[in-house]
């Protein structure tokens, strides 16, 4: 009976869609834009601006998932991104229903609306560890060329040919925006901070144009390029300490999830009173509410080293 009423919530909710000519889509992106939209009071907009207020968890989730899409040049997923976390939401409401657990309905809703996201920020992860690798490979290259010849323009444009996308496009930019559009050297080279996010490339720019002022001063730009090999190093340290916790954990998960099936089969009033009875129901829900906190902290503690400065 449940399994039907909840066909028949789906079909009603479809046919809404239907009779509105909403796309999902549309929808998506007029709730989250609702649910993150900005409070217009002068107040709050202090208390923000003075750090007295935070935003809610959704608010700031959806903020820094924005700011990663645009980083790492995936701007239009941001729609995809919204629709797969309002699925997740109805997926894990829906699993909640079928299993008839009322406690789980929140922590599976929330939890699997939280997929999406965490997805995203693994895939910037492994986004700037490999614009952290092109860089040192790029950057080395072009120091190397210009301290023999001093002269940047030249040196990006025998180097360029030797470089990967996304960095290639970057030196290309500078060598049309130099030739065709502005002459000024300066300005080009701190114009490529904006479009690569790595504090290593933006000193590294910012050296290379003091150095159109004073040649002495190209004498800063290896152990700038250092700072990448550190970098690399120190991550791959921290990858092989974090491997192990990382395993241990996927590992204790799946034993808590494979626990109800295994129950089911050796002790079926073990199984009952687990997935049927009040107290059952409810060290379910705690049970799933642990792996999807505990999840969250993983993947926020083990990202990336990046420099600072």
């Amino acid at each position: 009976m449940t399994t039907i009423l909840l066909a028949s919530c789906i079909g009603l909710i479809a046919g809404f869609f239907l009779l509105l000519g909403l796309t999902p889509m549309e929808f998506t992106d007029s709730l989250f834009g609702f649910l993150t939209r900005k409070n217009k009071s002068i107040r709050s907009e202090i208390n923000e601006a003075a750090k007295r207020k935070k935003m809610s968890l959704f608010r700031r989730e959806i903020t820094e998932i924005q700011e990663i899409l645009k980083i790492t040049e995936r701007s239009g997923w941001f729609s995809l991104v919204c629709a797969a976390s309002l699925l997740g939401f109805a997926t894990g409401v829906s699993l909640a229903i079928l299993m008839n657990n009322v406690f789980l309905i929140p922590v599976l809703a929330v939890g699997m609306m939280f997929l999406p996201f965490w997805y995203i920020r693994l895939t910037a992860s492994h986004y700037k560890k490999n614009i952290a690798d092109e860089l040192e490979t790029a950057l080395s290259i072009i120091t190397s060329a210009y301290l023999r010849n001093e002269d940047i323009v030249t040196v990006v444009e025998e180097s360029v040919s030797y470089l990967n996308p996304p960095v290639k496009s970057v030196f290309a930019g500078f060598l049309t925006k130099v030739k065709l559009v502005n002459p000024d050297i300066v300005e080009a080279l701190h114009g490529m901070n904006s479009q690569i996010e790595n504090e290593v490339f933006h000193e590294w720019c910012d050296a290379i144009a003091a150095c159109q002022y004073d040649r002495s001063l190209k004498t800063t730009l290896t152990p700038i390029v250092s700072k990448l090999s550190d970098m690399r190093i120190v991550n791959a340290e921290l990858e092989y300490m974090v491997f192990e916790p990382r395993k241990e954990f996927i590992m204790m998960a799946l034993l808590v999830v494979g626990n109800i099936p295994i129950m089911y089969l050796l002790n079926r009033d073990w199984y009952y009173t687990l997935t049927h009875t009040a107290v059952g129901q409810i060290v379910l829900s705690v049970c799933a509410a642990a792996i999807f906190i505990s999840t969250a902290f993983v993947i926020k503690l083990t990202k990336p080293v990046e420099y600072r400065r």
